[in-house]
């Protein structure tokens, strides 16, 4: 049972990703950076954190909840391998390009994360 909430909250994260990754990079196709990505990455890594913090500290998840919502719908809603392939790409047509690309992404998924844990915990 537990194989099967992490893969229908996979299959349903994976297509949300799909679909938001598509409509950033529509919005702005001649953004300097992949936009589509950094979006995902900073948002998934703000859900998850506002999940995990708050399960811990106000309102336990079930453990088939973080299986479906964290491990599946949002582990497979980020995607690190996407983010260093992109990188190593940017990298290979300009340097400063790709170190630009892996800083943003890095420093707004912490942020996202940062903020996802204070509102888990409850402390705006």
């Amino acid at each position: 049972m537990e194989y099967l909430l992490v893969a229908i909250g996979g299959s349903i994260g994976a297509i949300f990703r799909y679909f938001v990754s598509r409509v950033v990079n529509s919005l702005f196709p001649f953004s300097y950076l992949p936009l589509g990505t950094i979006v995902v990455n900073t948002t998934g890594s703000f859900f998850l954190s506002l999940m995990m913090f708050a399960s811990l500290e106000k309102v336990p998840l079930s453990k088939e909840a973080i299986l479906f919502f964290g491990t599946g719908l949002l582990g497979a809603f980020t995607t690190f391998s996407t983010f260093t392939y992109e990188t190593l790409s940017l990298i290979e047509e300009s340097p400063a390009r790709g170190v630009v690309y892996m800083l943003t992404s890095l420093i707004l998924s912490f942020t996202g994360a940062y903020f996802g844990m204070i509102l888990g915990r409850g402390k705006v």
